[in-house]
């Protein structure tokens, strides 16, 4: 089952691939997933239902996932989980087998739709079959998550958007009050595990409260009164979606954990008044807005809500015979709505319509088609021999034998089923008149029928398998009532004052009973209530309610809007200043509190710990107040930077070699950035916006550096115990394998902070390009930098600069070396031309020609000496963006365009995925993440040499810098040049 599992993830990432070579017809392969582990499912058959009887052991799968917190991957599959993984497996394996023809002639977005409804099927097994309860919410979010993305598969669409946020916002609302209910429930018990919990049968006020938020999860993930409106919605999904999701799949998993939590907690005092008081309130609403739909697919969806209601009502009444009913409408509802969903999906493909008053006549001309709606609706309705009569009839009887024996939650579950019955009758016969029926057109007379094309043979598969199988389940009633009879064995809650009570039996025939008699008059009374709808046109009418769960739910969202728009505009006012300051104060107050409540009042002070001090120290200060009187942007910027560079000098003297490389190289790339920010920038200061309010900006500028000051002195004076870092040279070289002892922390000791850190320089090179790049995010610079070729001039083509022949300065500008200009001088840098002559300098050309290799040799060098020498892949990334720079000022965007081989994307995600790839890996073979191993070796001339997989890790880092520089570059510098050539051809003064 875990090996299955891992399949469906695997299977998933690899399919958009699939799908890419070979087009919808990755689907049927996709496919086989769920069928194998829907074969595999079938083979445990006999050991499940022996496990259920006590001869032999239930199928368990378990792997220790976090021992600190008794959490493990552990898969078990009882009698219910092999239900409901049947149910999942063969109906998604059919699902996916017909979008092989619902998406024929699709293209956009096809991969990740295909992937995604894979991993959802997967998403599925799991929950279903998981006995760890922590788990089980993993899954049921991934669904959540999942099912947000297939809903919203049409993303142009402002419906589809809408649909599946509003899916996801409701769905995620009931899954955070489930997760506070497994909380609970585990702590009270001290187990993760279902089974365990289940076998314990707690009791008490805290299980009671675990209980209620249990049940709001569940209600609404199944669409239950109040959060119904969901699910209609979701009706923008591709029908797939709505076949799978919101008939065998999603909304199960709230039944499913109505059905195994009813046997133990049906009893427990909140359990019955929400699940059948809300289930019978459901049903009864969704059957009659039922009838007043006119899409197909909506007629399906309120249907689909009124039966939820039912198996709610049913399942969680939590007796043998009502589990052994609602087991078998759970199953029946599986097969019949799937198929109608299809069926619906390729009425719409072949008539791109689903309105039922534009369709007439349809059944006629696709009699195959109409035969497995028929059979479909039958069972929908109670019909035999289909397995919906056979569960109906069950139900009816269970319910009637409560309410006779006078039970008040009895008599409100049969009445209200009853009246469910009746209402699942009338729009099943106003879903077949509407989707097959010949109709009479309002004037008189009837309506011309619908040109009907036939479909493919394959799209109709799936709906008509599935309509047959509603047949043959039903006729083998008598070998499912073998099945289903271990499960409500099972459903007798604790705490039941008469004898164990066995089931029901689930049957064709029971004879002349009051439940055949109930059935059959609740289908009459639904067609006759059809009738009376379409006569008195009481499904035109206007809508019943005023106010309805759809209405407040965007009142909420709506206040949530205008709640953030009024606090936005309180708090985010557009000054800088303000938000700088309001911080600076928070960070005063908290930490002179914390100081002044803590005993940390003492302070160990040296005046000097090398005399160099002396000399840096009184530049940094004189820089730093010098800095903050200068009128003038650039200069504030210098002598800002005097004091990083003092910081080099502290660490250089100080045995930090690392770290003052480091220092040196990001002062460097920090005064680059700033100046590329401050040509867009008036030189002045406060030459269009004066400062204000000067006295207390210094009173606060004051306080927060003598305030860092003082947290800097106490907290190092603060030290009682031996430090850390003084294992640290030991623990890199025993470890770490290497014997700089600041580059083996980074990437091995310190692994996770470092990964953490390449995170926020990804995000941070992502802001800065995204604040530039307005409408795109792609890397153009390598194509603004073709130059057109002599042999193809004035046919549109080029080649990339220096890629076939060398280039020559020509008359006519730069050109590729050919014979007629073989002696004409050699161009140093490929963008040089391309610059104004006034901003061009031969002399910067040359030297940058000469050094960039060298820079980017002495760049690797690093790299790969950090391990056990200065460097490291930080200061060596860094060199790499010094190179990048230095093209850049010789040669403009051109010569950047010319100097950078990729996309600066493409190195921010390489570098990730390396390290994340070395962080994971390790897993694989059993060891913790962020393990490293080395290999040594005795190389002739070369001699002894040492390879650490930390170094991988390294190279990731040194890809993520490089990545960064040249998006700051690319953005900052080549794209506002750009734009302000542009400005300046339209004559704009910038």
């Amino acid at each position: 089952m875990l090996t299955l599992l891992a399949v469906f993830t695997l299977a998933s990432l690899l399919l958009p691939l699939l799908v890419a070579w070979i087009g919808p017809r990755a689907f049927a392969v996709a496919a086989l997933v769920p069928t194998a582990a829907f074969v595999h499912a079938v083979m445990l058959t006999p050991q499940v239902l022996d496990a259920d009887v006590g001869e032999g052991p239930v199928p368990f799968e378990s792997v220790s996932w976090i021992p600190q917190l008794g959490l493990s991957l552990s898969m078990r599959m009882d009698v219910l989980g092999w239900v409901l993984t049947l149910i999942v497996t063969g109906v998604g394996a059919l699902v996916l087998l017909y979008c092989r023809w619902y998406f024929r002639g699709s293209k956009g977005g096809l991969g990740q739709f295909a992937a995604v409804l894979l991993a959802f099927a997967g998403a599925m097994y799991g929950l279903v079959l998981t006995d760890d309860l922590v788990l089980l919410v993993m899954f049921w979010e991934i669904t959540s998550i999942l099912s947000y993305l297939l809903i919203g598969h049409y993303h142009r669409r402002g419906t589809s958007r809408r649909a599946a946020l509003q899916a996801l916002l409701v769905t995620t609302l009931g899954g955070l009050a489930m997760f506070v209910g497994v909380i609970l429930l585990v702590v009270d018990v001290g187990t993760t595990s279902m089974a365990e919990i289940l076998h314990a049968a707690p009791t008490g006020p805290v299980v009671d409260a675990a209980v209620v938020l249990l049940l709001v999860g569940a209600l609404s993930k199944s669409a239950i009164f109040p959060f119904h409106f969901w699910l209609p919605g979701a009706m923008a999904a591709p029908t797939p979606v709505s076949a799978y999701l919101h008939a065998a799949a999603m909304v199960k998993a709230g039944i499913y954990l109505i059905a195994r939590f009813a046997p133990v907690f049906a009893l427990s005092a909140p359990w019955r008044p929400i699940a059948i008081g809300l289930g019978v309130i459901t049903m009864l609403i969704g059957g009659f807005q039922a009838l007043r739909e006119t899409d197909l697919k909506r007629i399906l969806a309120f249907g689909t809500v009124s039966q939820l209601g039912f198996f709610t009502v049913v399942l969680g009444y939590g007796t043998p015979d009502a589990a052994l009913a609602g087991l078998a409408l759970v199953v029946g509802h599986a097969l019949f709505k799937s198929a109608l969903f299809l069926i619906v999906g390729v009425i719409d493909r072949q008539l791109s319509t689903r309105d039922i008053t534009e369709l007439s006549g349809v059944g006629r001309q696709a009699p195959v088609m109409a035969t497995a709606s028929f059979i479909a609706v039958g069972s929908m309705m109670g019909i035999p021999p289909t397995i919906g009569f056979v569960a109906k009839e069950s139900t009816l009887a269970a319910l009637f034998d409560e309410a006779l024996r006078g039970s008040p939650w009895g008599i409100v579950a049969f009445v209200g089923v009853v009246l469910g019955s009746i209402l699942t009758a009338a729009y099943g016969a106003r879903f077949l008149w509407g989707a097959f029926w010949r109709k009479k057109a309002p004037e008189g007379g009837y309506m011309p029928d619908t040109e009907w094309p036939d479909p493919p043979f394959g799209f109709l598969v799936a709906p008509v398998v599935l309509a047959g199988a509603s047949l043959v389940v039903g006729i083998g009633a008598p070998m499912v009532d073998l099945v289903f009879a271990e499960y409500a064995v099972t459903a007798q809650a604790p705490g039941f004052d008469g004898e164990v009570l066995s089931p029901g039996h689930l049957a064709l025939w029971h004879g002349f009973a009051p439940a055949l008699f109930l059935s059959l008059g609740a289908v009459v009374l639904g067609l006759g209530l059809f009738v009376l709808t379409i006569r008195k046109g009481w499904d035109a009418g206007p809508r019943l309610l005023r106010f309805t769960a759809q209405d407040v739910y965007y009142v909420v969202m709506r206040g949530i809007d205008r709640l953030s728009v009024l606090t936005t505009g309180l708090t985010q006012r557009g000054s800088l200043p303000v938000y700088v300051g309001t911080i600076f104060i928070v960070v005063v107050g908290a930490e002179l509190t914390a100081l002044i409540a803590g005993d940390t009042a003492r302070a160990q002070l040296s005046a000097w710990h090398t005399p160099i001090q002396l000399v840096v120290a009184p530049i940094m200060i004189v820089a730093g107040i010098v800095a903050v009187r200068a009128r003038k942007r650039y200069t504030g910027v210098v002598l800002v930077s005097v004091t990083g560079l003092g910081m080099v000098v502290l660490f250089a003297t100080s045995g930090a070699p690392d770290l003052a490389l480091t220092q040196i190289l990001v002062e460097t790339v920090t005064l680059v950035t700033f100046a590329l920010v401050l040509r867009r920038l008036p030189a002045q200061m406060g030459e269009h916006n004066a400062s204000v309010g000067r006295l207390p900006r210094a009173v606060l500028g004051a306080a927060v550096g003598l305030t860092m000051a003082l947290v800097a002195v106490l907290a190092t004076s603060a030290r009682v115990a031996e430090p850390i870092s003084e294992a640290f040279p030991e623990l890199a070289y025993q470890y770490g394998h290497g014997k700089n002892v600041v580059n083996v922390a980074l990437v091995d000791l310190r692994g996770w902070d470092t990964m953490g850190e390449l995170s926020v320089l990804v995000l941070a090179a992502t802001g800065v390009a995204s604040l530039v790049f307005v409408t795109h995010r792609a890397d153009r610079l390598s194509s603004i930098s073709a130059l057109p070729d002599s042999s193809t001039q004035g046919k549109g083509r080029g080649r990339r600069l220096g890629r076939r022949r060398p280039l020559v300065e020509t008359t006519d500008g730069l050109r590729f070396q050919t014979a007629e200009n073989k002696g004409a001088q050699r161009a140093w840098l490929v963008g040089g031309t391309q610059m104004k002559p006034e901003n061009r300098s031969i002399l910067l050309e040359v030297i940058v020609r000469i050094l960039f290799h060298t820079i980017i040799v002495v760049s690797i060098f690093l790299l790969f000496a950090g391990h056990n020498a200065p460097g490291g892949g930080f200061a060596g990334g860094l060199v790499a963006g010094m190179a990048l720079v230095m093209r850049y000022i010789a040669g403009g965007r051109w010569e950047l365009g010319a100097a950078s081989p990729t996309d600066a994307g493409r190195l921010l995600g390489a570098g990730l995925i390396l390290a994340v790839g070395t962080a994971v890996i390790p897993l694989l073979f059993g060891l913790p993440p962020l393990a490293s191993t080395f290999w040594e070796a005795e190389i002739p001339v070369i001699g002894h040499i040492e390879f650490v997989t930390s170094t991988i890790f390294d190279i990731g880092v040194y890809l993520v810098v490089i990545g960064l520089v040249l998006d700051v570059l690319r953005s900052l510098g080549a794209e506002v040049d750009r734009q302000t050539q542009e400005l300046r051809a339209r004559g704009v003064s910038v």
